[in-house]
């Protein structure tokens, strides 16, 4: 018999914790005021829910209702109306501990099609999410709609398109739950962007499970100085606003700096990008990590990139939606759109897929400074740059100039600027 596991000890509240979680669905339009609910289920099998008819706009920690083991209800409203499906979640799964229902935008267009995305399109999002799957339509509340929820998730899903509806997904935990609803979310949106460019390629099982990373031998550092305080302060900002941008979501997304003694400092791996701080980046120096701590995995890649080239000093791997278009399609992001495209895209890159796994070298020698930026085919954007502010600079003017290129799709065809505009630009604009 199936039994609940051991969760990781968390410190906040239930209320607290389903508070901010809706707090940040709602305000990345990942729901609407009316819509969605969340829940977690303690150890002794007391539920925690949002309220019925409660603004999630506004939702305060008093609003969240607890409905006990034994049935009694606690708090100032009256539990979700889609509390029988989350009941009968988890019935039929002992081992999950949280549960996010919402109507995202793209996930609602796969369930008005009676689709589901295929999570193929990265191997983190077949990692976090695995294979998605439908439960067919039946009415909001309803016994028969729990009944439909549930049988699915037995099957062994964890994420689950409703059919005319949206989207459930489960975790042994909110975060959990979180994490798979968010990337399947950003796995539709970019399905819906790269099929206005052209056929969208999937991966196979054996390219998925190509995704890995290399255990690195740990030292202990010393006492941080100034250069490397500085470093982490300007990495935790950016990856903040990155987040905020969604220029990364909570289970993808690397960004390094390099120190001047060549070490260097990258995220965290298994870390939600959208919560990372100064103290959980992660020393990396010659080629070992400090003690205790798990680096990206692509800590080799961006070694490898500051090697070949001394003049970069961060690297950003990120999922923008539109450039990652891109990157799962064979269309070309040719960055002769306008001046400022160009000139800090120069000509675009291309990665073949599985190159990012092996020891770097092939991939830092498609880059440069002069040509600082790489589609990873289906795995996302590379981008290089002088600094912190250049990197991400750079990864937000890739990602608004593949927006526009998508954008202008139902207008016309995309005339580039011409070889000599190119050159007068090269001309006025080189590094002396």
């Amino acid at each position: 018999m199936k039994t609940i596991p051991t969760a990781p000890r968390t410190f906040l509240h239930p209320r607290d914790e389903i508070m901010r979680m809706m707090e940040r669905i709602y305000r990345y339009r990942m729901t609407t005021t009316s819509g969605g609910n969340l829940s977690i289920r303690e150890l002794n099998g007391d539920i925690w829910i949002t309220p019925a008819r409660v603004d999630k706009g506004s939702l305060r920690r008093e609003d969240i209702v607890c409905v006990r083991a034994d049935g009694r209800r606690e708090g100032l409203h009256p539990p979700s109306s889609e509390l029988p499906f989350h009941q009968a979640i988890y019935q039929q799964r002992p081992d999950l501990g949280g549960i996010v229902h919402a109507h995202a935008v793209a996930l609602v267009a796969f369930s008005v099609c009676r689709r589901v995305p295929d999570t193929r399109l990265f191997p983190q999002a077949r990692h976090v999410c695995g294979a998605a799957g439908f439960a067919p339509y039946a009415l909001p509340g309803s016994t028969a709609l729990g009944e439909n929820i549930a049988r699915t998730f037995a099957e062994g899903f964890n994420c689950v398109v409703l059919e005319n509806h949206g989207v459930v997904c489960a975790g042994e935990n909110l975060q959990r739950a979180f994490e798979r609803f968010e990337t399947l979310e950003f796995t539709a949106k970019t399905i819906i962007k790269a099929s206005q460019l052209g056929e969208v390629r999937y991966l196979n099982d054996e390219q998925v499970a190509q995704r890995h990373g290399i255990a690195l031998p740990q030292f202990t550092p010393t006492a941080a100085g100034e250069e490397e305080n500085e470093l982490r302060r300007q990495l935790a900002n950016f990856l903040q606003r990155g987040y905020r941008q969604r220029l990364l979501i909570s289970t993808e997304g690397s960004f390094s700096a390099r120190l001047a003694d060549g070490s260097m400092l990258i995220t965290p791996s298994r870390a939600d990008r959208g919560l990372i701080g100064i103290a959980d980046l992660v020393l990396v120096r010659d080629g070992a990590a400090e003690a205790g701590r798990l680096p990206s995995r692509a800590a080799q890649l961006h070694a490898a990139i500051y090697r070949r080239h001394p003049k970069v000093r961060a690297i950003v791997n990120a999922l923008p939606v539109n450039a990652t278009a891109f990157s799962v399609t064979d269309s070309h992001l040719d960055s002769r759109t306008i001046p400022e495209s160009y000139l800090f895209l120069k000509d675009v890159a291309r990665v073949p897929f599985g190159e990012q796994y092996k020891d770097g070298q092939a991939v830092a020698e498609r880059l440069s400074p002069e040509n600082p930026v790489a589609l990873i085919e289906n795995d996302g954007v590379l981008v290089c740059g002088t600094s912190v502010l250049d990197a991400f600079d750079r990864l937000e003017v890739l990602e608004t100039t593949a927006e526009a290129i998508i954008n202008s799709r139902p207008l016309g065809k995309v005339v580039p600027m011409s070889d000599a505009i190119i050159a007068e630009l090269t001309a006025a604009f080189s590094t002396k």
